[in-house]
């Protein structure tokens, strides 16, 4: 089982950068932390959302990495 992050643009549409990272994860878990440490810079690189990939299937999202507005 391998676990990854699909980046998006927040039209649904894939973010494709040679910048962005192609990580690959052992476990569910070891790619939430990872996100939850490099969310920021995945922002900044033009991600506005993300999906959590169970080897081809989703398991979840999208999720938006911009913070919520008040």
């Amino acid at each position: 089982m391998t676990w990854t992050w699909q980046f998006e643009k927040a039209d649904g549409t894939l973010a494709a950068s040679r910048s962005l990272p192609k990580e690959t994860f052992g476990s569910q878990g070891d790619a939430e932390t990872w996100l939850g440490e490099h969310w920021r810079s995945l922002l900044d690189g033009g991600v506005d959302q993300v999906s959590l990939m169970e080897d081809s299937r989703p398991e979840y999202g999208p999720m938006s990495l911009h913070p919520p507005e008040d």
